[in-house]
């Protein structure tokens, strides 16, 4: 059914790197000290040229935007600073490098760095840990770059993607989640251009409200407002704009595989690419209609790298990381919503995603002295796939950011599911507790 593992590895060497760029808590872990030098090493890395800085809306991105840029010029670049704009934008717009001062969907209190190349694709772990290689390296002593501002980003961007990726959005009403992060304002103005009636919620950013109680990662407030106010769907972006999730006319979440079984009908893609997390129902529905799945580790970079190997298109996450490569270079929540405007062609959202069988899944994060799967917990999980045969499944994979193995169990039955979990989640203790 999958070409994916039901065990997944360890993080790779990188210190520094994660699977979605620089992450920490202000102050503590992500300094602007730390953020020049990682400019300076990733424009050294890149032997100089031209580096296309955004930003969310964190109090702390203006100075990070500084530092960064700092190092950049530091190591002989030209740094271009778009102020406030979307993760995809700066992979769509990215010069010889692009960079985001981002944390993405983490709480304010954190903020990052994520890095494209000249093609706007993230770059891969041995790029990552060829930086890593230079940060201690001291600023050249001559031959020192720039810093410019660049003013046309916001507008050369959503102009590229309501033209390619808009329809006709005339008489269709939507709420519109910016989650008080990079689409607020940006997002809803693209909707009402295509003809849409916007009521847009988390569009107020204070530096300090971005993610808190909105967006992406709390769609309650998007629930309520759909059902109370008979809107047909709402739409909820994180942060940086890099993942969308969906919610129908009656309130009811649709999840980032459910969007992607719209799409891929709709588009008719002969190939999907999603992550060991994938919902088996979406698995379900591609084998029913014909379409090859190909299955990566968790991280839209690992789809985005598989789409690119195989030749595909169209891919995603559960958590809203959704892709489609026809003009574009990266996932966007802002196309994926467009797209799935346009895929529903006068249907109800919750008429599209009744397509897709959802099978319950059942998460438990099992706290660790070891993430070193062992040899005996393989074992087992390979015997409980294989006597499943399909019906359901037990994933396995350590974080790579907490001393923790997270379990997911996935069956036809919530109440399977729930026992499998707990069986697997218990020998996950026995074994490396």
């Amino acid at each position: 059914m999958t070409d994916g593992l039901s065990l997944t590895g360890m993080a790779g060497k990188r210190r520094y790197f994660g699977t979605d760029g620089v992450r920490g808590i202000v102050g503590r872990d992500l300094t602007p000290a730390f953020v020049e030098r990682l400019g300076r090493a990733a424009t050294r890395w890149r032997g100089g040229g031209a580096v296309l800085i955004g930003r969310d809306t964190r109090a702390s991105g203006r100075e990070l935007e500084r530092a960064f840029a700092s190092g950049v010029a530091s190591a002989g670049g030209n740094a271009m600073l778009a102020g406030v704009l979307p993760t995809p934008a700066v992979a769509l717009l990215a010069l010889d490098l692009g960079a985001v001062i981002s944390a993405s969907h983490n709480p304010p209190e954190y903020n990052g760095v994520k890095l494209f190349d000249g093609e706007g694709q993230k770059l891969t772990d041995e790029a990552e840990e060829e930086i890593e290689a230079l940060i201690g390296e001291p600023p050249l002593n001559a031959d020192f770059g720039r810093i410019d501002n660049l003013e046309v980003a916001v507008g050369s961007y959503r102009d590229h993607v309501t033209d390619r990726f808009g329809s006709d959005l005339d008489g269709l009403r939507i709420g519109v989640d910016c989650a008080n992060g990079a689409y607020s304002g940006l997002a809803p103005k693209a909707f009402r251009n295509l003809g849409a009636e916007v009521l847009s919620i988390g569009d107020k950013p204070d530096g300090e409200n971005i993610n808190v109680g909105c967006g992406a990662t709390d769609l309650r407030a998007l629930q309520q407002i759909v059902a109370m106010q008979g809107l047909d769907l709402g739409v909820a972006f994180d942060g940086d704009g890099d993942r969308m999730l969906a919610v129908d006319e009656r309130g009811e979440v649709v999840d980032g595989d459910q969007i992607l079984g719209i799409l891929a009908l709709h588009l008719g893609v002969d190939l999907v690419a999603v992550t060991v997390m994938a919902n088996l129902g979406l698995h379900r529905l591609m084998e029913e209609r014909g379409i090859r799945v190909v299955t990566t580790d968790v991280g839209d970079r690992y789809v985005l790298q598989a789409l690119r190997r195989e030749g595909g298109v169209l891919g995603g996450e559960q958590s809203g990381h959704l892709m489609y490569l026809d003009g574009h270079v990266t996932g966007d929540g802002l196309v994926a919503a467009l797209l799935l405007c346009r895929a529903l062609e006068g249907r109800k959202l919750s008429e599209a995603a009744a397509v897709m069988p959802r099978f319950p899944q059942v998460k438990e994060n099992v706290r660790v002295a070891s993430k070193e799967l062992s040899s005996s917990l393989r074992e087992r999980v390979d015997e409980v796939n294989a006597g499943l045969d399909g019906r359901g499944r037990v994933l396995v994979r350590p974080s790579g950011t907490e001393p923790v193995v997270r379990v997911l169990a996935e069956a036809e039955d919530e109440r399977e599911a729930e026992k499998l979990c707990g069986t697997i989640a218990a020998l996950v203790s026995t074994e490396l507790g």
